[in-house]
């Protein structure tokens, strides 16, 4: 499997596109913002003879779809968010304003089919299984790969942190409680991709994670 990340827009999300020897890919949270973005992204996939077969949302906060519509435009695909997040997506204007404290027009086409816990995304060789995750957003969800070992966490697990809670809808018991039985169930040697910042792993997060201790 190779993982392409293309960190994006004045946030600095991250975005990935998964793909592996039968050139199915599937792209995660593609939060393009600027133009040169886009072009980055449709390079990668055009240089590598990529089909992609699905745009996954990890939750439905703005920076993660802000490249949706380019992505539908291109691909003709719809995003497929967590189902307890669409209200999120379907108001977008009022996330911003809510989060941002001032408008930035957010164009998205409509989401595709929701994701819940029982949805098993498949490409190529290889298949991602929905892993609850709800406190960042009401819906969080992270996907894995069992056969390699990887996690793509979203906003819910980072590099020594976890994800804010103070947003509307978040619940940071929640987000604590689901992160715990999460770094109890996947193996140590699970790379976590995360929504921001750097990869790491969940031994790594386990022991030196200040907020899963305990």
């Amino acid at each position: 499997m190779v993982i392409k990340t293309f960190p994006v827009n004045p946030l600095s999300e991250n975005c990935y596109v998964v793909s592996d020897d039968t050139r199915e890919a599937v792209i995660i949270d593609c939060g393009a913002y600027y133009d040169d973005e886009k072009a980055a992204i449709a390079q990668y996939i055009r240089e590598h003879d990529l089909k992609p077969v699905a745009h996954l949302l990890t939750h439905a906060h703005f920076d993660h779809f802000w490249g949706a519509d380019y992505i539908f435009e291109l691909y003709g695909l719809q995003p497929r968010c967590p189902q307890l997040d669409r209200p999120l997506y379907d108001n977008v204007d009022d996330q911003v304003r809510q989060i941002l404290n001032y408008s930035i027009r957010t164009a998205t086409t409509p989401a595709g089919e929701d994701i819940t816990a029982g949805t098993v995304i498949r490409f190529g060789q290889h298949q991602l299984t929905v892993i609850p995750c709800p406190g960042h957003t009401p819906g969080g969800i992270c996907y894995y790969c069992a056969e390699e070992h990887a996690l793509f966490s979203g906003d819910n697990l980072f590099q020594l942190s976890i994800g804010r809670t103070d947003f509307p809808g978040g619940n940071h018991w929640d987000l604590i409680n689901a992160l715990k039985s999460l770094i109890k169930t996947l193996p140590g040697d699970t790379t976590v991709y995360p929504g921001h910042g750097p990869k790491t792993t969940i031994a790594a997060e386990h022991r030196n994670n200040p907020y899963l201790f305990g």
